[in-house]
Parts: C-alpha cells; sequence; structure tokens
C-alpha cells in the first residue's frame, strides 16, 4: 500500500492512496495529511492499513499531472516543522565502509594508523549489528540532519548552501515514525530518500561529518505502508542537460546490510528527548552507492533520480545554489 500528500487544485493538503503502478491515486476523503490518518489509527488501537480501510476514497487523479503542477508533498509532515526530527545513520550497510574509509586512509597512514576510525565502526556492525530477542546490537554511527523546515517535496530544487564543497546524492531508505501519547515510536512505514550531503568536507576530517550532514534532503513520493522486503536494488541516476551523467544500482533492505532495522531504531529512539508525544521522525537508514566514489562532480542544474521497485515513483530533485546571507558580523549582542 502507498499513500502520498499532495495539494489539489484548491491547494489544499490531501492524502492519496496510489495504485500499484503508481500512474493513479485516489484521496482518501476527510484526511488532510498522514500524520492525522496514523494519531486516528493509535487512537483506535489499530494499524495504518486497518485505519485506511475505514475511509472513503474520492475520484481517481494523474500522479503524471499532480506532479507536473508541483503539487507533491513529502510523504509524511508536521504542522510545526521544529516538531519533525530528520536523522540517520551511517556504516550500515554491507560495502558502505569502502568509500568512507577510502575518503580518510590518506590521514589515517600520515598518523600511522591502520584501520580508520570509520573501518572499525563498520566492523563492529558486521559483528554485532544484528540484534537478538530482547538484547540490542552494536550502536551505529548516528547524525542529526535538521528539522522539517529540511525537507524538499518530490520535484522541487534541492538547495545546496553557497558554501558547501559538495552536492552529493546517498539514495537511501527512509523511516518514518510519529511518536504517541504513550511515548512509544510508531513506525507508520517506509520510503525512499535523498539524504545528500557534503564528502568532500567529510573527507578533510571526519570529525566534519556533523557539518556534512547539515544540508537538505528529499523524501518520497510515496509512503510505503506494511512490511520491508529484505532484499532491495534500486536505482541512483543523475542528469545532466537531459543526458544520464551517471547511474549505479544500490542495494537496500536488512540482507544488504549489517544493522537490523530494529536495531537501528532502538539506538535512536533509546534517547528521551526523542519519545515526545506528538513528534514527527524522519530517519535515514544509509547507503552503500555513492556518485562521489567514482569521481562524480555534481554541479547546480543536475539532477538526481532515485527509483526502488515496490515504493513508487522516482524520486527526482534539482540541484540548486542556495545563497547565504547570514555574514561573520550577523550576531547582535544584547
Amino acid at each position: 500500500m502507498l499513500l502520498i500528500q499532495y495539494l489539489d487544485r484548491g491547494r489544499l493538503p490531501c492524502v492519496g492512496l496510489l495504485s500499484e503502478d503508481g500512474e493513479q491515486c485516489r484521496p482518501v476523503l476527510g484526511a488532510a495529511s498522514c500524520y492525522d490518518l496514523a494519531w486516528a489509527a493509535i487512537a483506535a488501537g489499530r494499524d495504518l492499513a486497518a485505519e485506511l480501510s475505514t475511509r472513503r476514497l474520492g475520484e481517481p487523479v494523474a500522479f503524471a499531472e499532480l506532479a507536473q503542477a508541483r503539487s507533491l508533498l513529502p510523504p509524511l509532515t508536521h504542522a510545526d516543522a521544529a516538531h519533525c526530527h530528520v536523522t540517520g545513520t551511517g556504516l550500515t550497510h554491507l560495502g558502505s565502509a569502502a568509500t568512507r574509509d577510502q575518503m580518510h586512509q590518506a590521514q589515517a597512514e600520515a598518523d600511522g594508523k591502520a584501520p580508520t576510525d570509520s573501518m572499525k565502526m563498520f566492523q563492529w556492525g558486521v559483528a554485532g549489528g544484528k540484534h537478538s530477542p530482547g538484547r540490542p546490537g552494536t550502536q551505529p554511527e548516528w547524525f542529526y540532519k535538521g528539522d522539517g523546515g529540511i525537507v524538499v517535496a518530490p520535484g522541487q530544487p534541492l538547495p545546496s548552501p553557497d558554501f558547501a564543497l559538495d552536492h552529493g546524492e546517498e539514495p537511501e531508505l527512509v523511516g518514518l515514525y510519529l511518536i504517541g501519547p504513550d511515548r512509544r515510536p510508531y513506525r507508520l512505514g517506509f520510503a525512499v530518500g535523498n539524504e545528500f550531503s557534503d564528502h568532500v568536507t567529510e573527507r578533510q576530517n571526519y570529525l566534519y561529518l556533523a557539518h556534512s550532514k547539515l544540508r537538505p534532503c528529499a523524501i518520497g513520493p510515496a509512503l510505503r505502508v506494511g512490511p520491508l522486503p529484505a532484499d532491495l536494488t534500486g536505482e541512483s541516476r543523475i542528469e545532466r542537460g537531459g543526458k544520464v551523467l551517471w547511474q549505479r544500482t544500490f542495494l537496500t533492505g536488512e540482507a544488504n546490510m549489517c544493522h537490523s532495522i530494529a536495531n537501528l531504531e532502538y539506538h535512536h529512539f533509546k534517547y528521551a528527548q526523542f519519545l515526545r508525544p506528538g513528534d514527527v521522525h524522519l530517519h535515514f537508514f544509509g547507503t552503500a552507492t555513492l556518485s562521489f566514489a567514482d569521481g562524480v562532480h555534481v554541479e547546480s542544474g543536475d539532477t538526481f533520480e532515485l527509483r526502488l521497485p515496490g515504493f513508487g515513483p522516482a524520486l527526482r530533485n534539482t540541484v540548486a545554489l542556495a545563497p547565504t546571507h547570514f555574514s561573520i558580523e550577523a550576531v547582535v549582542s544584547l
């Protein structure tokens, strides 16, 4: 089951149930957001699919029409962006350490250290990243990206600050969560996301990882409700001037990961500040495929396309440089 959020012809927010081929959606009548649907499901003590079965559907709308009109929204939002947390975990996929290790190997060799800290953390994940019943596995790398204000809708420009040294895509699975009134996280489902990072900044020193992640991201278009397949193969593509500049398949799902999803969820939600009732969490689960690893330098005007079968239409966004208006003298003393 696939859900999208969009603006109707009156520019009012709606929820749509996508057809299996992703070509049409039927509006869920009386539902202005996936947030509202999920909150109603929690209150009724049922899952999201069961809640949807109680709702009436409107007349079909062509997905292509919504995309062309740039009416698509991210699949899960909060009315107050400050109550949406965008976070992620890295070094979670088999093979994900290769690029990271390559970034930092030269400095490690200069310091006389081997293996790198990135490789050590990856090896810890391989050895113990799968949880056992009642017992969490190894803690993963974790990072913060921002609040809901950084989440870009499908089809909209993906802004990169003018101080960025790189504008690199990261095709990933994203977990979408709502914290219930009982302070428990409820997973609505999964979506495709472009985590978007500055790999050149990160390569300078792994302690710059936090800086490199403070960038916008894109998620959607669809929210997949239900269990996650273990083995998933998608395609990541960059277009420049209407031609394909680079493309590669990417593997995800637990069969291609050294951490279990439950383990990654535990190590995020174990912190009390992430269990505030009503908050939304969008959590990126990591990748093993980057154009940066193949020497690609993304430019303003390049378009990213991420496609994952079973997750609806492709996620497309075009990079646009965003001027930074903050200056060194901008802080005001009171």
